[in-house]
């Protein structure tokens, strides 16, 4: 199904825009919807919008693939799969309307399903972006297996604006599951949790996400089970635990796992207002974490591979220097206030002090240098560097 034509886009202002800004040094910054804008060390430079690159530029339901402009908002971009009984398996946060597909593949985030289906940079196909220097760049295509080389369309996935301004996106999509359901185990520690979700793991059983969280001294792991009628039903019989997922329940359950991918799950806004929001990945398989006394958490997904945790923002040495020796790394993701962006130094000095941290820092600088010679583009955004 073509929806637009491709070539009628307003590419040419946005190259002239930054071939300029590159020539008298002037930082850009990269706005779609704003729905990210709290995340980062800072916003500088002056504002490069991408909302004029809006409009699905191809949709092949049988090939599993869509193109979309950056600009165009997500909302539209899954209500068109919906349609078609497709979806985005990774299921991307929004964290507000005005979210975008450029930004979604630019901050990188992927919802609960990750651990089950893969991230956001798993599902990119290929696309178009302007570097630094105002070129215009395609790279990948529309099929899995076009990549000769370095694989720049999924390197772009994360990199939050700092190598270059995405204007078009392919994308792999996957059909609606046929069943779901959601179970719920009350009375379960957080040991017995993270024990479950790594032998279930290890077993060819549709899990697909899982939360655990403890509220009033009771801890509770909810589990979403997605794939095959058949499969589902016996993994929902051999679970146990409460199935949620009645006639009259669905809507209601769809909502909390939005919620959950939206961070809007009642234990992340009843926020304490001088908490900040930190993000901790680390190995599924890791043993609960001895928190410091002023944290609150944690709020479990992925299987155990991403604990969300509320503590004040001079906790960052503590919860940073026991995400590193699981072998992990943490970063704050909210600051304490939603008119804060989120850090005021590198997120992670643990991760940064390691030979790896140090070999990564340095490779990103050389594709910083490579892709935005002239250090424009969302300068601040990951590193206080550039």
């Amino acid at each position: 199904m073509q929806v637009m034509d491709s070539a009628n886009r307003p590419i040419k202002d946005i190259s002239e825009r930054i071939r300029a800004a590159a020539g008298d040094k002037t930082p850009l910054r990269i706005c779609g919807g704003g729905s990210k804008d709290f995340y980062g060390l800072r916003l500088q430079g002056e504002p490069l919008s991408t909302l004029a690159l809006k409009g699905i530029v191809s949709y092949e339901p049988s090939e599993l693939v869509i193109t979309a402009l950056a600009g165009t908002p997500l909302l539209e971009l899954q209500a068109l799969l919906a349609s078609q009984g497709q979806c985005l398996a990774f299921e991307p946060p929004h964290f507000g309307a005005a979210s975008t597909v450029g930004g979604m593949v630019a901050a990188g985030l992927s919802g609960p399903s990750r651990a089950n289906v893969g991230a956001v940079r798993d599902f990119v196909l290929g696309l178009e972006m302007i570097n630094g220097q105002g070129e215009l760049l395609r790279y990948g295509g529309q099929v899995m297996k076009n990549v000769a080389g370095y694989d720049v369309s999924r390197l772009m996935a994360g990199s939050w604006g700092t190598l270059g301004v995405i204007t078009e996106v392919s994308l792999k999509v996957l059909p609606v599951a046929p069943a779901e359901a959601t179970l719920r185990f009350d009375s379960c520690s957080q040991h017995q949790a993270l024990d479950w979700l790594n032998h279930w793991g290890g077993q060819p059983l549709p899990l697909n996400a899982s939360n655990w969280l403890e509220e009033d001294g009771k801890g509770t792991l909810y589990l979403r089970l997605r794939g095959a009628r058949a499969a589902v039903q016996a993994a929902a019989l051999r679970l146990g635990g409460e199935r949620l997922d009645s006639d009259t329940n669905l809507d209601a359950l769809a909502a909390d796992w939005s919620a959950s991918r939206d961070l809007r799950l009642p234990w992340f806004e009843q926020r304490a207002p001088d908490h900040c929001l930190w993000r901790l990945f680390i190995p599924a398989a890791t043993a609960p974490l001895p928190l410091p006394p002023e944290a609150r958490g944690p709020f479990i997904d992925w299987h155990g591979a991403q604990r969300w945790v509320q503590a004040p923002r001079s906790s960052a040495a503590a919860l940073q220097k026991l995400a590193h020796e699981a072998g992990g790394s943490a970063s704050l993701f909210r600051a304490e206030s939603p008119y804060q962006i989120s850090a005021t130094s590198d997120f992670d000095i643990y991760a940064q002090s390691s030979a790896a941290g140090r070999t990564s820092a340095l490779l990103h600088a050389r594709l910083k240098q490579a892709f935005d010679p002239a250090g424009i583009l969302n300068v601040g955004r990951l590193s206080a560097k550039w």
